[in-house]
């Protein structure tokens, strides 16, 4: 179970709170898009690695997005927090509150 992974050159670790920018083709137009939020996974070996991230959108809905690590569609990851955590895989953040996830990510720093 992995706990940390490198993508496109920075080292994240899962807890960590990360944006993504990822590259977004509308019709023949492209963008870049900011998907920031809670790695709670990652999964996966060699070229095969993949990592959950989770926000909360509006509305109190959470979003959960599955990348893979080597995806030509992501162009930069910025590392916005660090999280401390004993786990590899933080599934129970789905049925915590935001505030009680925030603690949990940051209870050792």
């Amino acid at each position: 179970m992995a706990i940390g992974i490198t993508i496109k050159g920075t080292p994240v670790h899962v807890g960590d709170i990360i944006r993504v920018h990822l590259r977004v083709v509308e019709g023949e137009k492209e963008r870049i898009q900011v998907f920031e939020g809670l790695i709670i996974s990652i999964k996966g070996r060699a070229e095969n690695k993949m990592f959950t991230l989770r926000k909360i959108a509006v509305g109190g809905i959470g979003v959960e997005r599955i990348l893979a690590v080597n995806s030509p569609w992501i162009s930069k990851v910025e590392v916005k927090k660090t999280g401390q955590v004993r786990r590899s895989k933080l599934y129970y953040v789905r049925y915590k509150s935001v505030r009680q996830v925030s603690q949990i990510t940051h209870q050792n720093q």
